[in-house]
Order: C-alpha cells, then sequence, then structure tokens
C-alpha cells in the first residue's frame, strides 16, 4: 500500500525476529567494521552455548536490519542488551523499538524480570528510545572498546555512558 507524503511513498514491509547466524554476518556490514562483525561472530559462538541470545530483525528477504545482543553473563539473574543497532537508513522506523521488545522477550523466556543497557552520553537520540521504552537511568560509567580505523588498525575508542534499567515483570 502506499500513501503520498511529501511528495513520497510509504511501504509497509513485514519483518521477523529471529536469532543471528553467521551466514547473516556479509549483509550486516552497515553494523561496523571488520573488526566489530568479528566480535560479532565470536558472540555467536557464546549464543551457541546459551550465555547470550543474539537477534536479528529481518526483512521477507530475510536481510538483517536490526541487530542486537543480550549477555546473561554480566549480572546474574539479569539479561544486559548490548551492540544494538538499527541500518542507518531504517531508523526511527519501530525497528529499535521491535528490537528490543524481542530482546526483553527472551529475557523473560529465560525466567528473569530485568533488562539493563549502557548507552552512550554522546547518544541522546538512543537514550530517548530507552526512555520511552520504560529504562530508567541508575548510573554512569566510563567504557571502552577498540575500533578498526579505515586503514584496518585498531584504536581505543573510549567514552561515558549512562546505565540503565527496566523491570520485566
Amino acid at each position: 500500500m502506499s500513501h503520498p507524503r511529501n511528495g513520497m511513498s510509504e511501504v509497509v514491509v513485514p519483518v521477523l525476529v529471529r536469532d543471528l547466524t553467521p551466514t547473516d554476518l556479509p549483509a550486516c556490514t552497515w553494523s561496523g567494521s571488520t573488526a566489530h562483525l568479528t566480535q560479532v561472530e565470536r558472540e555467536l559462538v557464546r549464543a551457541a552455548a546459551g550465555d547470550v541470545d543474539y537477534l536479528a530483525v529481518c526483512t521477507p528477504a530475510d536481510v538483517p536490519v536490526a541487530i542486537g545482543g543480550i549477555d546473561y553473563q554480566v549480572t546474574a539473574g539479569v539479561g544486559t542488551l548490548w551492540q544494538l543497532g538499527v541500518l542507518p537508513a531504517l531508523q526511527s522506523c519501530g525497528l529499535g523499538t521491535m528490537l528490543i521488545r524481542a530482546a526483553e522477550d527472551r529475557i523473560r523466556s529465560r525466567g528473569l524480570h530485568r533488562a539493563e543497557l549502557a548507552v552512550e552520553e554522546i547518544n541522546p537520540r538512543a537514550r530517548a528510545l530507552y526512555e520511552r521504552l520504560g529504562y530508567l537511568a541508575h548510573g554512569r560509567r566510563p567504557d571502552a572498546w577498540d575500533v578498526q580505523a579505515p586503514d584496518g588498525s585498531l584504536l581505543r575508542y573510549e567514552t561515558m555512558c549512562t546505565l540503565m534499567h527496566k523491570d520485566l515483570s
């Protein structure tokens, strides 16, 4: 169905949330560098062991357009959301909300009642999404990780994050 709006048409496409698989990674280059995707691939090994869940929101062509993980090893009794991302061209279309709600369902399915995440303080848009979904800030902490420079070298990225949580009862 198409509706003209400001000279543009709107297309509604069904999406499906499923587990991310190693065969999806070539279609996820939008989510980060080669080093990032190598890290995601390592997390999929942990997913196979049951330590994490890694989800993908996929189009009817089975292409991931949003991905994110839930780590059950960070804090006992808690699902910690991390590495959440949406294909930039499709941000603000509800895919992040769908991904987070699916992650919360996964956490509940393990009998857990709390979700946590850390959001960079330089990312107020993401924080606003989490707040709309019921997450509350409860602290701050510095964080750091390696990022891949255009020349392929690794650089240490340092940031300050706001810690957020949500009761899933």
